[in-house]
Parts: structure tokens; C-alpha cells; sequence
């Protein structure tokens, strides 16, 4: 009795992906996207997915949201199974795809309220009207889907994931190319819905944006059989296992070998890893002996950029939860028609 008790105390994840692994055939034979991913999502939580194109991550979410069965393993949303309890899982799921998806027959406000009906809700105007205002969408609202730019239209996709207030919000790659107004707007809305109780998962490549928003994140890596988990930790221990600081410079000129091997170079910019003040002596001695010329030298603590190259590169970076990432380097995705 005093057992059941305490079980009972013990609270239920928001999502629960057990050890789920997926494999599709294609015309040159099997491919395995996911290999024995296992997580929870605690309810509450602004939790980030992260990992390079074709590591698994949207495999995830299209099995999570029932749009791709598992091939073994399962996955629950508070306690429902997204396969044999599929109505139950989906109404507590607002999803957001990557894809612009949309109807054209259809203007904003008529979207908003066929989506309502699609999960039962009536007598939505309100929170509809709260939605159009909060997304900026409030001067669109009779506006045809057909005429809205690529911007508006994502906005919409995420008013119609939140339009039945679902208490689990899935973001798949929610501000890919869109402006900079609509990041900013998106983000402040979406964190105030978390605030609130609401839980998160987010997927992006914009790792400025898991670091700002996300309490936890996991880091999907491509292996030899397929997506799995190698980083699973709280944002802030992630950046505390990068002990490093980052020597940062820009130059039109070229790199000395040695440097350039440990450099990573965007355009002009070059950062390099300092472990101890005396590495960034001796690489701004080498870079003056060959005549590299450098501006705006700067010095910073790494972020979670760094941290991610780190672990898709197979170093030895720390996990503090889950031990250190396998040291097989990334692989190229497969072709022939899946998308993950």
C-alpha cells in the first residue's frame, strides 16, 4: 500500500519516447533513421531537439505527432500511446510542421475555426482573436491564405497548432526563413504559453535561439544504425562542460596550417578553442610570424554552438548526464527519397 503510494507521487512525463527506432525501405533497401532514441519531457519544460540535417530529428516528431509509426519502441503523451490511443495523444498535441501547409480556399479567421472544429472546440472566437493579435495576424484575419507571404503563413501554422489549446506544443524548425520581426514575436508568445504551464519541444538550427529559450536539450547524431541520442543534459550543464574559451578574429589573409586545422572559419571570421591563456599566445605568435593580418580580436566564453560541433565531431566532450558521445564521426544522409 505504501509502495503504490509513493509510485503514485512520481509525476508523468509529458512525452515519453522509449526506445523507438524506425526504419523505411527505400529503392535501395532498408534505412534505419532512428536507433533506440529514449527520452521524457517533463511537463513544464522548454525542451530543445538538436542535431545536423538527417540525424532523425523531424523521424521523431512525424512518429510523436502519428504521422510515422515507429518499427519498435513507443511513445507516450501524458500517458497516452500516440498509435493505440491516437485521439487522445493528438488533442493534447499543437503541432507546428515545417512544411507550409495551408488551404487556399480559405481565409485566416476560417482556417482558425475549421481547425477548432477539427478537435471538437466550439465557441472559439475568443481565443482565436487572442491568437490573431498575439502572431500579428489581426489586420489578416479575412485575408485569403492564398495572399499572405511565406512569413504570415507560418504564422498561421502556428495559430492553428495552438488554436485547441493543447498543453504539449511541438515546433518543428518554426522560424526557418522567416524574418527577424516574426522570430521575435513567435518567441515572446511561445514563452509566455510555457510560463504558463505549457510544455515545449522545439527543434531548430538556430542555436542561438535553444540556448536563449530551452531548459534541456537532447543532440540527435547520425550512427552506423541510425539517429541517437549522444548529449542529454540541462542547457546550463552543457555550457559548463564547455571549460573552454573561444579565440575569435577576423582576417582576409590565409591560414597557417596548424591553425587552420584546429580553426573553424565563417567568410572572414575565425574562431579558435583556448584551453589556457598561453593558446592564445601562441596562436596570435604563429599568425603574426606568417604574416596574418587580424582584426577585432576578441575573447569569449564557448556557447552551445561550440558545444554541438564538439559533439557532432565525435570529440570528447562531456555529457554530464548520459557519458561521452561515441566517437564515430557524422555520416552524409541517405537519398532515394526518405526525408528525416
Amino acid at each position: 500500500m505504501r509502495r503504490d503510494a509513493v509510485k503514485s507521487t512520481i509525476p508523468m512525463p509529458a512525452v515519453s519516447f522509449q526506445s523507438v527506432s524506425k526504419t523505411f525501405s527505400t529503392p535501395k533497401g532498408p534505412f534505419q533513421a532512428l536507433d533506440d532514441v529514449s527520452l521524457d519531457i517533463e511537463e513544464g519544460e522548454f525542451f530543445g531537439l538538436l542535431g545536423p540535417n538527417g540525424a532523425g530529428k523531424t523521424t521523431l516528431i512525424s512518429i510523436l505527432a502519428g504521422l510515422a509509426r515507429a518499427s519498435s519502441g513507443r511513445v507516450l503523451v501524458q500517458g497516452s500511446d500516440v498509435q493505440s490511443q491516437f485521439a487522445d495523444a493528438r488533442r493534447k498535441l499543437g503541432v507546428v510542421p515545417q512544411e507550409l501547409v495551408f488551404d487556399p480556399f480559405f481565409n485566416v479567421r476560417e482556417a482558425l475555426r475549421i481547425q477548432s472544429g477539427y478537435f471538437g472546440v466550439k465557441n472559439n472566437e475568443v481565443w482565436i482573436d487572442e491568437l490573431l493579435e498575439s502572431l500579428g495576424l489581426a489586420d489578416k484575419a479575412t485575408s485569403n491564405m492564398r495572399q499572405l507571404s511565406g512569413g504570415m503563413k507560418r504564422r498561421v501554422l502556428v495559430a492553428q497548432a495552438l488554436v485547441h489549446k493543447p498543453p504539449i506544443i511541438v515546433l518543428d524548425e518554426p522560424t526557418a526563413g522567416v524574418d527577424v520581426e516574426l522570430r521575435q514575436t513567435l518567441w515572446q508568445f511561445v514563452a509566455r504559453l510555457n510560463k504558463e504551464g505549457h510544455t515545449v519541444l522545439l527543434t531548430t538550427h538556430y542555436l542561438e535561439e535553444a540556448e536563449a529559450l530551452c531548459n534541456r536539450i537532447a543532440m540527435l547524431k547520425r550512427g552506423p544504425s541510425g539517429g541517437q541520442v549522444v548529449a542529454l543534459s540541462t542547457t546550463s550543464e552543457l555550457l559548463q562542460a564547455a571549460s573552454t574559451n573561444v579565440l575569435r578574429f577576423k582576417t582576409d589573409d590565409a591560414l597557417p596550417a596548424d591553425v587552420a586545422a584546429m580553426a573553424r572559419v565563417t567568410g572572414r571570421v575565425v574562431q579558435l578553442p583556448a584551453q589556457q591563456t598561453d593558446d592564445i599566445e601562441r596562436y596570435l605568435s604563429t599568425l603574426r610570424a606568417a604574416g596574418v593580418r587580424v582584426q577585432d580580436v576578441e575573447i569569449r566564453r564557448a556557447d552551445l554552438e561550440d558545444v554541438f560541433l564538439s559533439v557532432m565531431a565525435g570529440s570528447s566532450y562531456p555529457d554530464p548526464a548520459a557519458g561521452p558521445a561515441p566517437a564515430d564521426g557524422p555520416e552524409e544522409t541517405a537519398e532515394g527519397g526518405v526525408r528525416l
